[in-house]
């Protein structure tokens, strides 16, 4: 299973400076993203947020929520629920041991978490501390 944190997301449906390696990784592979309830709330705040920062138009931003939703339809995504209560367990456990000398944040953690707990194949970010993250918890990471 394909698991993803929301830089990944926002690189591919938002546009950032990593969006070309995201949207050359979607086209290669033939397996679903799993996307999360956080994902969803994160992509779409993160979306709203570039708004607000000027960064995308609202346009943009409706096309891209948009586009977000068709790939869920159409199985390019495929909504996942982990369960919450060993995810929240697993977060705890990764905060313990890694915060004091990684400073993660609570949502990175909670995604690295959701990709241990769905037994992830493969976890996407493009956020380099989280990325390190995921891989001190045995996790693979791409793209």
């Amino acid at each position: 299973m394909v698991v993803t944190d929301t830089s990944f997301l926002f690189s591919l449906y938002g546009g950032d400076v990593h969006t070309a390696a995201a949207r050359a990784w979607a086209m290669q592979t033939k397996q679903p993203i799993a996307i999360t309830a956080l994902n969803r709330y994160e992509l779409g705040n993160a979306i709203r947020f570039a708004v607000f920062r000027k960064v995308i138009s609202q346009r943009h931003a409706l096309a891209s929520l948009a586009a977000f939703e068709a790939d869920l339809r159409n199985g390019v995504l495929q909504s996942v629920s982990p369960d919450l209560a060993e995810m929240i367990k697993e977060a705890a456990r990764l905060s313990e041991s890694h915060t004091i000398t990684g400073g993660h944040r609570s949502f990175d953690i909670l995604h690295v978490a959701a990709a241990r707990v769905l037994k992830a194949t493969l976890f996407l970010s493009f956020d380099a501390n989280q990325r390190k993250l995921a891989g001190t918890a045995k996790v693979t990471v791409g793209p």
